[in-house]
């Protein structure tokens, strides 16, 4: 452990007590269940639970192979625990008062931002806001005219800049073929942005130990596609579990999730039409201003796009079409090859398990109107989303696990990226 989170780990006792006891998420505890003796009722019986969001998250996985994770409100942790025993479904508990975990978490990330301000770089220390963000890549253009450029490609619902920035070994080659990265869908996946700030980073930075990585590609990154959502996130304990982003929609509820927003096979299963749920699919196909650059953004690249990548968390997990449908493409074994080679990149540099496959049958739920199936759809042959592994509650890993995590994630996407240029040459 580094000395600095040392000493912040002895500081957090000083205020650990005085932290507020009541939040939004106090007395919620997370559960974990057995993968083994699920029945066909209890399946229904999760399906249920993920609609009374009031009361019930359902984390990923809670269909088939992995072991479901559920969050559970305290008015009715009796009744979850009933229905488990009447389905004779092991569990665990794995957080007790996850408001607690939450309310450490923005006290720690607080101080990190005293810490450690903004100074011309964005290392792993802590997360950084989307104005950091979006003055990094700014400051990165202006050191390197001639490699880095940025361009401004949309507004958010709520008015913050969307900028992407295109990194180049500066020959000034045209037409050259383009890896398309982004990050920042879901609002409280707060490691993506954070794997796409390292990315970018090492590709600027160190570009001449990456020269083959940009020898023929361009890589063209938007860092956060749901700034809203992202900000919104970083106010309090009580936002730091928000998803979507931050359009009011009717019934009084806020936010449509943009990764269900895409014109393909939009609103069909794994999305809802409920806009209180979590994976509500907006009023229409690219309702959402973020989504639509996203889709722009695909467009602009069809021809010269090999490679399309869109960083979540969480699950350890690449996955490529279809999402919509438990059906493969014709290609698939192309698709298979690329993840193979991330998968076991990863596993060979640090030992994390990823597991590579068609989305719907690898996580046993379909997501329709996704990017990654819109990408590939619209002419990227290789499509993928990649699910950063877990921390804390599960999508918030602490500011202590930055390094590691996305240091493992450039070692998979540059692994699958050498692949992709050996696949597709100029």
């Amino acid at each position: 452990m580094a000395v600095w989170w040392l000493l912040l780990a002895l500081s957090c006792l000083s205020f650990s007590d005085g932290l507020q006891k009541s939040n939004k998420y106090e007395g919620f505890k997370i559960y974990q269940l057995s993968s083994k003796a699920r029945s066909v009722a209890l399946e229904e019986a999760l399906s249920e639970l993920v609609k009374n969001a009031s009361y019930y998250e359902v984390f990923p996985g809670f269909k088939g192979g992995n072991s479901a994770k559920v969050m559970v409100h305290p008015d009715e942790q009796v009744n979850f625990v009933k229905l488990m025993d009447d389905n004779n479904v092991d569990y665990d508990i794995l957080n007790r008062n996850v408001g607690l975990t939450l309310s450490r978490q923005f006290e720690t990330n607080r101080m990190l931002r005293q810490w450690f301000p903004y100074n011309g770089r964005l290392g792993t220390e802590r997360y950084y806001s989307h104005d950091e963000i979006n003055q990094y890549i700014e400051d990165l253009a202006g050191k390197y005219p001639t490699r880095v450029f940025l361009k401004t490609v949309g507004k958010s619902y709520e008015g913050r800049w969307l900028k992407t920035i295109t990194i180049t070994n500066g020959d000034a080659r045209r037409n050259k073929n383009v890896i398309l990265v982004d990050g920042g869908f879901h609002a409280r996946e707060w490691i993506s942005p954070a794997a796409a700030v390292y990315l970018i980073d090492q590709l600027v930075n160190n570009s001449q130990e990456n020269a083959d990585l940009l020898q023929d590609f361009d890589w063209v990154i938007l860092p956060v596609v749901n700034p809203d959502g992202y900000e919104y996130t970083q106010l309090s304990a009580d936002t730091r579990m928000w998803r979507k982003t931050r359009r009011p929609s009717s019934n009084d509820c806020i936010g449509t999730d943009p990764n269900r927003n895409f014109d393909f096979h939009w609103n069909e299963e794994g999305a809802s039409l409920d806009p209180c749920d979590n994976t509500y699919a907006g009023a229409k196909a690219f309702s959402e201003p973020e989504a639509l650059v996203v889709g722009d953004l695909i467009h602009s690249y069809v021809g010269r796009g090999k490679f399309y990548l869109t960083l979540h968390s969480y699950g350890s997990l690449i996955l490529y079409p279809w999402g919509w449908t438990a059906a493969v493409p014709d290609t698939v074994e192309d698709l298979d090859e690329v993840a193979q080679e991330g998968k076991n990149a990863i596993l060979e540099a640090t030992g994390t398990v990823y597991t590579a496959g068609p989305s719907t049958t690898t996580i046993n739920y379909a997501a329709a109107g996704a990017s990654d199936d819109y990408a590939f759809n619209a002419g990227f042959p290789i499509s993928f989303t990649m699910e950063l592994p877990a921390g804390g509650t599960g999508f918030d890993p602490p500011a202590s696990d930055i390094d590691h995590i996305v240091k493992e994630t450039w070692v998979g996407i540059t692994a699958m990226a050498r692949r992709v240029i050996k696949k597709y040459p100029l």
